[in-house]
């Protein structure tokens, strides 16, 4: 078997400009119900967050933002962004589905804010993973395509907003929502598709982001599975965090309230840690940690991303393998795609963001026999080798992590204190597209749908009534039972239509395959396809 994968990416300094028309509007409310006239006064700590809204067709959508300037109404610019970040992987915003990830904080002069500039430094990408159908070129063969753009023409770029910015008071947020949907258009993910012509929109809305000290959720300030390296120790148990994206570091502290896991508390954190940690946005643009996480105090390197295929054995060793999609990744090696990892001897674990697994109306396991192609994981490792063959470079540590589904609701029951809701994934999704391959370890009994648990601790931030019909997006761990799919739901937000890919007017691109090993001789090869404009 062969395993194939996109040439070294090229990077592009590339920058784009989008005139912001409208945006959301802040006011008090005075006797008779009419608008009164903010006042302004001195400066506001402006906190710009990301977030995207997708429907599980992509496994990977990158940008790298360089600066971001709003224009007031007297035609002032001031900046939000103005260092550059300079890093094509800057930003990945699927993983962000339904969730936050700080961008930047700036202090800039009350007033109200008419228009808004934002520029991109470096490329932009999008990533797609399918399993070849039997009548194609690649049958049997785990595909991967990667769409790329070194430059996005301005008027490819959209935000959308409901009325001029006022921003006024100590603090405020805003919050940046990529339409995934509408923002990349292909003629389609697999070998029938290596021609044609795509294109990359970036389709955004703009909308408030409340900044308080008090109880969180994702609409006011809650930053869930944020994953980083400590850089910096400062005093009163504060710490530098530099992100698994690029360069973006965020101030991070803790109290008493803190919640350790893998260390013994704040004291056991040094710089080179890698953790995986929750939080509250602070006024100041900071991140109150109420959770932190070390996986793996040794590891070197961190992956982070959905399992692509687990086999049981490697041409070398007879030892189980697994290949991951990189989504985020950090430490002393270049990583870049990922490899394939030995698996014989990781030690398997499960996130503790949640914490009522075993509360749960089934037996909630992850381990090497029953990991699954579709999971979202932390892997770590003491090296990684991008070199190829075998033996490969083995997982220290794989973590399940949880993940945000996109699914149609078929019926619920009551089981115990939890609502189990039945429910069914397009036919794109990872899980019923990946469990087609031959020589998993484990099969799934049903991989198109999912049985999802929600409780009391379940945040509900969905505007449609649940019911039979209706799409959600679901963010939990999604565990494999005995070939049942089943999450333990940590937040239920509104879905998106299970659409097909839309071919796209844009400029045909070129595509170009290398080759390097794959996991198992005879069983499948494994494919990566670049496109390039």
């Amino acid at each position: 078997m062969r395993f194939v994968s996109s040439s070294p990416r090229q990077l592009f300094a590339i920058s784009f400009t989008s005139i912001i028309a409208a945006a959301l509007l802040t006011t008090g409310c005075g006797s008779g119900g009419s608008a009164s006239t903010p006042q302004f006064s001195g400066n506001t700590q402006v906190t710009v967050a990301l977030t995207s809204t997708a429907n599980d067709q992509l496994t990977r959508f990158n940008f790298g933002f360089s600066s971001i300037t709003l224009t007031n109404q007297s035609g002032t610019a001031v900046p939000l962004l103005s260092e550059p970040q300079n890093s094509f992987d800057q930003a990945e915003l699927i993983h962000a589905n339904g969730k936050l990830d700080p961008l930047v904080t700036a202090t800039i002069p009350q007033g109200i804010y008419t228009a808004a500039t934002v520029q991109i430094l470096g490329g932009s990408l999008f990533e797609c993973v399918t399993f070849a159908p039997p009548n194609s070129q690649e049958a049997g063969s785990l595909y991967s395509s990667e769409w790329a753009y070194g430059y996005v023409p301005n008027n490819m770029v959209s935000v959308t907003l409901s009325s001029p910015v006022t921003v006024t008071g100590t603090s405020m947020g805003l919050l940046v929502d990529l339409n995934v949907a509408e923002s990349a258009t292909y003629p389609g993910c697999g070998p029938d598709f290596n021609d044609g012509p795509f294109s990359i929109t970036p389709t955004f809305n703009l909308t408030p982001l409340l900044i308080s000290s008090g109880p969180t959720n994702a609409q006011n300030g809650k930053v869930a599975g944020l994953n980083g390296e400590v850089t910096a120790i400062g005093t009163g148990n504060s710490l530098t965090l530099t992100l698994a994206e690029g360069p973006r570091t965020l101030s991070i502290s803790a109290d008493s309230s803190t919640v350790y896991q893998g260390v013994s508390g704040f004291s056991a954190l040094t710089v080179g840690t890698f953790v995986n940690m929750d939080g509250a946005i602070q006024p100041d643009g900071s991140l109150l940690a109420t959770r932190v996480a070390v996986e793996d105090p040794s590891a070197a390197d961190v992956l982070i991303g959905p399992v692509m295929q687990v086999t049981p054995s490697q041409p070398v060793g007879n030892e189980p393998a697994a290949l991951f999609v990189n989504q985020q990744s950090q430490g002393k090696d270049e990583i870049g795609d990922a490899p394939p990892y030995s698996i014989s001897n990781s030690t398997f674990q499960i996130s503790g963001e949640l914490n009522n697994v075993q509360s749960l109306p089934f037996v909630a396991t992850f381990n090497g026999a029953n990991m699954v192609a579709g999971q979202n994981v932390y892997v770590t490792s003491a090296s990684i080798s991008l070199t190829g063959g075998v033996p490969w470079v083995p997982a220290t540590t794989i973590t399940l992590l949880p993940q945000t589904i996109n699914a149609t609701i078929l019926g619920s029951s009551t089981v115990g204190n939890f609502t189990d809701y039945a429910v069914v994934l397009a036919s794109y999704d990872l899980f019923p597209t990946l469990a087609m391959q031959t020589g998993q370890t484990t099969e799934l009994t049903n991989p198109s749908q999912v049985d999802v648990y929600v409780d009391n601790n379940t945040q509900m931030l969905n505007s449609q009534p649940i019911a039979a019909g209706n799409n959600f997006r679901f963010y939990g761990l999604v565990f494999n039972d005995n070939g049942a799919l089943r999450m333990d739901c940590a937040q239920v937000n509104d879905g998106v239509a299970f659409n097909p890919p839309q071919n796209s007017a844009a400029q045909a691109e070129t595509a170009k395959v290398t080759v390097r090993p794959a996991l198992q001789a005879g069983v499948q090869q494994t494919v990566t396809v670049s496109h390039t404009r």
